[in-house]
């Protein structure tokens, strides 16, 4: 380093520290926690902001010139692409590995490692660009998560915080992320919580309810004071629909089971694959065969999520082989129950092929195509006039809290994105029945706890004899 670069890190360093001597002087430590807390919701809101217009702007410019009332052939080449670029980036770049964030985020929180990267703080948002601009069938969520969790960091050891509070802050960042990016608070303290499981007194929690807060809020007015999924709540819900309701959380969690078991497989044959240029292209190949058979997977999917649970559903055939050849209801029902069975296949291909994306976006749009599926087979079936669009908002939660496994963070983040208070009720049945089937049905669940427990308690007779 020059003389000049010493000297200028010397002043910064000597800024830093009459700052904390006059903090110490001027401001209590739980004060200056809320403050610090506050700038890191800012920072994520505006993190989250970004991200979405830069996703937003590369999809644009890639399909743009598509025809929706045919095939478009370059699907088969665009997320292939994104894939491998994703790869370039990471590899050759920047040298380090950002897919899976939100699982390489708790790994360290697990081994007490709260000391994140600087480059963390930008560069899962370049990566993710990449990945979902390209037509990745994910989410932005975890990128931004981990980006937040690293500002979070970073502001800890600039201003040296105790190994305590920086796990704090750590946890704040990375809610904020979620926040800023859902444009829901309650959402992103209990993905810190649920999720993440950062352990927290009284205090902490209200530091990450600021923080969450002012990330949605400013996540919030930089989008113009929008909703991504604004629902129409004109017509408010009946109570003699909580049967049907009750049944669609059943098939929620059934589906969810599948969707987990497919991620997981599908997961652990591209890991088998040693070679990174082979990983990127098989994963991304996948993709690109499943994106151009069912469009309506290309990138996080929340234009059609925002249509579907509004009554249009026109755009479900957009720019698909099946355009002109598929007609009537059974049909929309067939297309969309073909790209539900393929929607896991084409986000564990994205996320475990190269991509640097999240888990949570697929599940809420999965979600959304379940309750369409299911009502519109109910209605066919029965002559029923069950609201399609209203269960298809429904589902949204059960699905996350099924294949997620956080029934509380899927219940609150669903109802804060379409600011739907009114239907409470049916979001949480969905949510918690699905998250109860998905529980008996797993090898921690109730039946498995007490097999463990009984076959313990044998092998303590056993010794004692």
């Amino acid at each position: 380093m020059s003389p000049h670069g010493f000297q200028q890190r010397d002043e910064q360093r000597g800024l830093i520290d009459r700052f904390l001597r006059w903090r110490e002087r001027r401001i209590s430590d739980k004060a200056f926690i809320f403050i610090l807390a506050t700038v890191v919701g800012i920072l994520g809101g505006v993190g989250a902001f970004v991200l979405k217009r830069l996703v937003a702007t590369v999809s644009r410019f890639l399909t743009g010139h598509f025809h929706a009332d045919s095939a478009n052939w370059a699907l088969l080449l665009i997320p292939l692409a994104g894939i491998v670029l994703t790869g370039i980036f990471c590899r050759y770049i920047l040298k380090a590995r950002l897919a899976h964030g939100v699982a390489q985020l708790m790994k360290s929180l697990s081994n007490k490692i709260y000391a994140l990267k600087a480059y963390i703080m930008y560069s899962p948002i370049i990566a993710s660009t990449i990945t979902l601009g390209f037509g990745g069938s994910a989410g932005s969520e975890g990128p931004i998560a981990y980006a937040g969790a690293a500002i979070g960091s970073r502001m800890a050891q600039i201003f040296r915080l105790s190994p305590r509070m920086m796990m704090i802050m750590v946890g704040c960042g990375a809610g904020a992320g979620i926040a800023g990016i859902f444009k829901s608070p309650l959402g992103g303290v209990l993905f810190t919580l649920e999720v993440l499981r950062v352990p927290m007194t009284t205090f902490s929690v209200l530091v990450l309810l600021v923080t969450a807060i002012t990330a949605a809020m400013t996540a919030y007015f930089l989008s113009g004071c929008t909703l991504d999924i604004p629902f129409d709540q004109s017509v408010g819900f009946d109570v003699g629909l909580l049967p049907y309701v009750v049944a669609l959380g059943v098939f929620c969690g059934v589906y969810s089971l599948y969707y987990s078991f497919i991620m997981k497989k599908v997961s652990q044959f591209l890991n088998c694959l040693r070679n990174p240029w082979v990983k990127n292209i098989v994963g991304g190949t996948i993709l690109s065969v499943l994106v151009f058979c069912f469009p309506i997977l290309y990138g996080e999917g929340y234009g059609t999520v925002g249509k579907v649970i509004n009554g249009d559903f026109s755009t479900l055939f957009s720019d698909s082989i099946f355009a002109g050849h598929v007609a009537g209801s059974w049909g929309l029902v067939a297309v969309v129950g073909g790209a539900l069975l393929a929607k896991c296949f084409a986000t564990s291909a994205t996320n475990s092929g190269g991509g640097v994306s999240g888990d949570f976006a697929p599940t809420l749009f999965a979600g959304c195509m379940v309750g369409f599926v299911f009502a519109s087979v109910l209605n066919g079936l029965f002559g029923l006039n069950l609201p399609v669009s209203h269960f298809a908002y429904y589902a949204m939660a059960g699905v996350m809290a099924g294949a997620i496994r956080a029934p509380m963070m899927a219940i609150f983040l669903t109802c804060e994105m379409g600011a739907a208070y009114a239907y409470f009720l049916p979001l949480t049945l969905s949510a918690a029945i699905s998250f109860g089937v998905v529980r008996l049905f797993t090898a921690d669940s109730f039946f498995t706890w007490r097999s463990d427990r009984r076959n313990g308690l044998l092998a303590r007779l056993r010794k004692k004899l």
